[in-house]
């Protein structure tokens, strides 16, 4: 989908769909408005029919309006609230493009300036919306005979006063770079896992690292990661036939003297439970376990789109995690590349081996802050569901930073504790710690196992597990979150 923006008058433009905001109550705005008047009051008459009450999303589609050069006129409801929600301009946005698409019309104009949104400015509020758009245009049929029938539509036209216009180009743009990054982190999450393996992660790194000068990679494969004492990581892929794979990608987009940033993304591409077995009904959707490194993988996408002048290291910890005689049993005991030793008590505690040793790599970058990304525990669907990903840290300024981008990006986290006495739950009789701490408090003590591998610098866990897919029912998928919550985290950091 192309976006363009333009400062003009909405009777002079020359469009398959011209779409204007009506309120709760037939009211209009000032550039409902104006149509009204250039059209010699057919709007209002429509509305007086009470064809359109103007609820939120109703859509009333109008045709051959006198004196406009639109070939169409969309009316859609706006409410009667003064100023729109985020829910609600995402609810909006949809109504829309779930019209236009359906249309023959190759392109619309949106007159939309009028719509207010609470606590948004013009950037906010255009950023919002034209994420909720290009989000709207994302289909996966990539394995389905019978792709879906292509809309006409090709473009949409935003338009604004003079005033305004480059903060809504600005925002337009930073949406298409955070939703290009959604839908390729959807792609990844959504392809089948006998094909998205530890591998294939690698070679899409390669890909990107040979499309951007300023991108270098670095694939550590099983040699590597033993030579490096990386025992955790490697109990986890062991029980599989797809090697493990460490994948490294450092953007330098600031000065070389510049401390990079660190997202750290949990890959595990496919997670039966290893001998710890997960039930069978659904167990498809545990190839959404690499969900989090997905998003890092999105989020470094954005921010090429974007060239921001940071440095930005990404790591992607990619296993896959299966039951056979070789596989890690319960009881076992190793050493991380840390040197600290643990006891894996439940093999379906994986993510958290896999990012304790690269929590530990992330160390030697010397970076400015390390966040790590990971479908860590079901515990988390349970304490926040699928709407908020739970948020933790060993640095208060990082975990306020991170919850103000999430709700300026509607991406949003809480803040879960990680007080000392949740430590104890993971202590063990024969390591120096145990990589489960019981039933209670399962997404905190998490946690608190990561904390032990990030004390030398400013470290802050997103646990996605109900937030990075939707599941079951026929739209299930991934979300693509938290792509915008980490990229906002990133914009705050140059703006």
């Amino acid at each position: 989908m192309e976006f363009i923006v333009k400062s003009a008058r909405p009777e002079t433009l020359k469009t398959a769909t011209l779409v204007i905001p009506v309120g709760e109550g037939r009211t209009l705005g000032e550039i409902g408005q104006l149509i009204d008047s250039v059209s010699a009051g057919n709007i209002s008459a429509v509305l007086k029919r009470g064809d359109l009450a103007g609820k939120l999303g109703q859509t009333l589609l109008l045709h051959s309006v006198p004196n406009l050069k639109a070939e169409r006129v969309l009316l859609v409801g706006i409410g009667k609230d003064a100023e729109l929600g985020d829910r609600q301009l995402r609810k909006l946005s949809t109504a829309i493009y779930g019209v236009l698409k359906g249309l023959g019309g190759a392109d619309a104009v949106l007159a939309l300036q009028d719509v207010a949104v609470k606590g948004r400015d013009t950037y906010g509020k255009t950023r919002l919306m034209v994420e909720s758009l290009a989000d709207a245009t994302y289909v996966f049929d990539r394995f389905k005979s019978q792709k879906a029938d292509a809309s006409a539509l090709k473009k949409l036209t935003l338009l604004s006063d003079k005033a305004s216009l480059a903060e809504v180009e600005r925002a337009t743009g930073h949406a298409q770079a955070i939703a290009a990054g959604m839908a390729f982190t959807k792609d990844l999450g959504n392809l089948p896992p006998n094909l998205c393996h530890p591998s294939f992660l690698a070679e899409e790194a390669k890909a990107m690292g040979k499309a951007h000068k300023n991108l270098k990679v670095e694939i550590l494969d099983e040699k590597k990661l033993s030579e490096l004492g990386a025992g955790a990581f490697l109990a986890v892929s062991q029980g599989s036939e797809q090697p493990p794979r460490l994948i490294v990608l450092n953007y330098q987009g600031g000065k070389k003297t510049d401390k990079p940033f660190a997202l750290v993304g949990k890959g595990i591409t496919f997670d039966t439970g290893g001998i710890s077995i997960k039930p069978a009904a659904g167990m498809d959707e545990m190839k959404y376990d690499m969900c989090g490194a997905a998003s890092v993988f999105g989020t470094l996408k954005a921010v090429l789109e974007m060239q921001l002048p940071i440095n930005l290291v990404c790591l992607l910890a990619c296993a896959e995690n299966m039951p056979s005689g070789r596989a890690t049993r319960p009881g076992d005991i190793v050493t991380t590349m840390s040197g600290q030793t643990v006891e894996i008590l439940n093999t379906d505690a994986e993510g958290r081996l896999v990012l304790c040793d690269t929590l530990t790599y992330a160390e030697r970058f010397k970076p400015q802050a390390v966040i790590d990304v990971a479908t860590l525990t079901g515990a988390c669907i349970v304490a926040l569901g699928s709407n908020t990903s739970g948020l933790m840290g060993n640095n208060d300024a990082l975990v306020q930073q991170l919850l103000a981008a999430g709700q300026t990006a509607d991406d949003r986290a809480w803040q879960l504790p990680l007080f000392d006495e949740y430590q104890e739950q993971l202590d063990s009789p024969f390591a120096d710690i145990a990589n489960i701490g019981g039933p209670k408090a399962g997404t905190i003590t998490a946690g608190c196992f990561l904390s032990r591998f990030t004390k030398n610098y400013a470290w802050a866990h997103l646990d996605v597990a109900g937030t990075a897919w939707v599941s079951g029912g026929k739209d299930k998928g991934a979300s693509g979150r938290p792509v915008p919550l980490l990229t906002q985290y990133l914009l705050d950091r140059v703006q």
